[in-house]
């Protein structure tokens, strides 16, 4: 919740600063955001570090400190940008770093505290509980800044952003205090270096493959991140105001759709992890293909129907991922959950920059070439469901059926 409640700053009320108050081109705050997501690619030394150190929490709370610090700098940066540009972007990028450095290591050592402090059969409610926080932060944040931001003022700003930054501070060190030390989570010392302890887990066959298989889901995932809106728009003739709610439609779609596999796997014990990881990839590419089809329909098409249905799916396929990632997590050489949840962290947040970006300039080129919006859109919204329908083949080959063997898997298998 308190990394949701951080992020969004940076990622939602900063970026319409940036573009809107300052009239800053939109490829500034898009250029720092992809500059966070790729600062992400630490994340497997993050994990190892958590692994090999014998502490998480430290981790947790290092990291929060961290991007508490980055989120109060990229504020300041706002301020700075109005009054000297150059010196305003020298600080937004050391902020922004900072931003995904602490994601990096608080949210990496988390995951990896519930991979290996949480039983096989309530991995998914747990991996359902940690989304379901974290949307919360995200929410409850935009709606108490949007509250107390108006009239905006610099000073207003900051002095936001600093009382939501020590909060998430505080919260964070009284919910980890003490709680390795009662589920037994934690990790001796361990003398080994990273270059070693990574080439040890990449030996590993399973982990490699499902490494491919994050990078390839996540990307058709977040392919439809930039272009979903602009659809809408330009094909559909939806208003500003009517395409935000078409996003929230498919976000209440993304939320109800986590709630059903952590009731159905976890509590009805209905369907694996893997069962719900392939029906979210089959869904989603259903959806994606039914939304480019309607390209051809136009207005009246049952755009918001469709739109709830992806996130639907969406959401299952996130939620079960994430749980089976925790059983996967577990599995081979012992005391490596860290870097493998980092590992897949990290082609996770590539994955996001990357399907964001490719999606978009796949549709410019397509505009261009094509002269019609709805065979442009439609030809990407075809790729992503393609991509989708890849990724159910390959969670079929490497994910367990029930989620949860603790099997170990060795080099080269």
């Amino acid at each position: 919740m308190c990394l949701g409640a951080v992020v969004v700053l940076t990622t939602s009320t900063l970026n319409r600063l940036m573009v809107v108050e300052l009239a800053l081109p939109a490829v500034l705050p898009g250029l720092l955001v992809a500059l966070y997501y790729g600062i992400q690619i630490t994340r497997p030394n993050w994990g190892f570090r958590s692994d090999t150190k014998g502490n998480r929490s430290r981790f947790i709370l290092g990291g929060m400190i961290t991007l508490a610090i980055g989120a109060l700098m990229a504020a300041v940066a706002i301020e700075i940008l109005e009054i000297n540009l150059s010196l305003g972007l020298l600080i937004s990028v050391l902020a922004y770093s900072l931003i995904g450095l602490g994601v990096g290591a608080s949210g990496t050592s988390l995951l990896a505290l519930l991979a290996t402090a949480t039983i096989p059969s309530r991995r998914a409610a747990a991996a359902t509980i940690t989304w379901l926080m974290m949307i919360a932060g995200i929410a409850v944040t935009a709606a108490v800044v949007g509250q107390f931001l108006d009239p905006y003022s610099h000073g207003v700003l900051i002095r936001i952003v600093a009382i939501i930054a020590v909060t998430a501070i505080a919260v964070t060190t009284l919910m980890i205090w003490g709680i390795e030390r009662r589920v037994d989570a934690a990790r001796s010392p361990q003398a080994l270096s990273f270059r070693k302890g990574f080439l040890e887990i990449w030996a590993e066959s399973r982990t490699r493959q499902f490494t491919t298989f994050v990078f390839v889901s996540m990307t058709a995932f977040f392919m439809q991140e930039l272009i979903l809106e602009p659809y809408s728009g330009l094909v559909f003739g939806l208003t500003p105001g009517q395409s935000t709610t078409l996003s929230g439609a498919q976000n209440g779609g993304v939320f109800f759709g986590m709630i059903l596999v952590g009731i159905m796997a976890t509590g009805l014990r209905l369907g694996s992890l893997k069962f719900w990881v392939i029906a979210g990839c089959l869904g989603s590419a259903a959806m994606l293909g039914l939304i480019a089809t309607l390209g051809q329909v136009g207005p009246h098409a049952p755009l918001f129907a469709t739109v709830t249905g992806l996130g639907l799916f969406n959401g299952m396929f996130a939620v079960a991922a994430i749980g089976a990632m925790m059983a996967l997590a577990g599995e081979g050489r012992e005391a490596r959950e860290g870097t493998r949840m980092g590992l897949w962290g990290a082609a996770q947040a590539l994955a996001a920059g990357f399907g964001g970006l490719i999606g978009a300039a796949t549709v410019d080129i397509f505009r261009h070439i094509l002269a019609n919006d709805a065979d442009a859109f439609g030809i990407v919204f075809f790729l992503e469901s393609a991509l989708f329908i890849v990724a159910a083949f390959m969670a079929i080959r490497v994910i367990n059926p029930i989620g949860s063997s603790h099997r170990a898997f060795v080099p080269g298998e």
